[in-house]
């Protein structure tokens, strides 16, 4: 489907790696310019290399977003290379395992920055060139919002946030035409995923226990499902979506897992 996001500028935050590479390989194909934003130069370049290579077009900015300063950078930074914004996707971020008894003070807001701070941060800076455009945002949310993990109090909360947040841009933003949108991940198989999982006693073991509780077909939910459902909230095929939390999980949240393997 062409999705009319022909050399549409939009920024990708985390978009080296895992979910966010997803999503920029995906607008790529579309035609889009997906900016990636994120702390490591060497793993922003090393995606856009993939994607000029395959022939299409894309940008890197290095920030570190748990700094005001360096949000207000990167915007500024993609203005003055391609003179225009058309799309956020708010994405970087990661599960700290900030929990209510394993935490502190200290450890609950560095999360908070990591994980919900820079999703405001960015679209307050990008917002007046969204307006311009009439463009869109999508927040890359999490089912620990609404499920509870334990152990991830900070995670947790920085995701109800960001379900919020989805919310109340969307209210504030409808007499700019920019729509806002939320897209959940559930069980996602990322790097960092497999990170975690090979900490476990028995990884195979406990990818097996978690996939048999996933509804659909049983497996894990790719990165590229995600991205697809990214990119077309993001454009003008779904010009009458605002406001919405879409699952994107095979049905592991509000499914009865109970009855998977029935």
């Amino acid at each position: 489907m062409d999705l009319g996001l022909k050399d549409k500028v939009i920024i990708v935050t985390g978009g080296a790696k895992g979910i966010g590479q997803g999503i920029v390989k995906v607008l790529a194909s579309e035609g889009a310019i997906p900016v990636v934003v994120g702390r490591d130069e060497n793993d922003n370049n090393k995606t856009v290399v993939a994607i000029k290579d395959a022939g299409g077009q894309a940008f890197q900015v290095t920030a570190e977003l748990t700094k005001p300063e360096d949000c207000e950078q990167a915007v500024k930074a993609v203005l003055n290379e391609l003179g225009r914004i058309d799309g956020l996707v708010n994405n970087a971020g990661v599960n700290d395992g900030v929990g209510l008894e394993s935490g502190s003070y200290d450890k609950f807001m560095k999360s908070l920055h990591s994980n919900l701070v820079h999703y405001y941060l960015m679209a307050h800076f990008a917002l007046p060139e969204l307006i311009k455009s009439k463009g869109a945002i999508v927040n890359i949310g999490s089912k620990t919002a609404e499920t509870g993990q334990g152990g991830t109090s900070a995670y947790a909360a920085a995701n109800g946030g960001r379900n919020a947040l989805t919310r109340e841009w969307a209210v504030e933003m409808l007499k700019h035409g920019v729509r806002v949108n939320a897209v959940i991940v559930a069980e996602c198989y990322t790097p960092l995923y497999d990170k975690w999982i090979k900490t476990l006693p028995n990884p195979k073991e406990k990818l097996q226990q978690i996939t048999s509780k996933i509804p659909l077909e049983n497996r894990m939910t790719t990165a590229e499902e995600i991205a697809n459902m990214t990119v077309f909230l993001l454009s003008e095929k779904s010009s009458h979506t605002t406001g919405q939390i879409i699952h994107v999980d095979g049905g592991y949240v509000h499914l009865d897992r109970a009855l998977a393997n029935a």
